[in-house]
């Protein structure tokens, strides 16, 4: 069970995704930062809806969805971060990134 701390942090995430919505995409007319602001929110929507709903989920695919967003906007954000969980990123295969 999550903590109610847990499920308001997850509950602003998900907000936080559906107010950058807007800025999710390889071409946006954006500053950096928000545009990667709207690709972890949005990376991370499942897991927060998750957490919410006081589930489980993978932090592996978590991790995996962070690293796809250097690929998607050429930065080294999601590497940045995963680094600083200490979690090592790991390359999405050109074939997983379709599905």
């Amino acid at each position: 069970m999550q903590t109610d701390q847990t499920r308001l942090l997850a509950l602003a995430l998900l907000e936080i995704r559906t107010l950058l919505a807007d800025y999710l995409g390889s071409d946006v007319n954006a500053p950096m930062s928000v545009r990667i602001a709207a690709h972890m929110a949005y990376a991370l929507h499942n897991e927060a809806e998750a957490a919410y709903n006081n589930a489980e989920f993978q932090i592996d695919h978590a991790s995996l969805k962070i690293a796809a967003i250097d690929q998607i906007l050429s930065v080294t954000d999601g590497a940045a971060l995963l680094s600083r969980f200490d979690v090592e990123a790991k390359v999405i295969p050109d074939s997983a990134q379709s599905g």
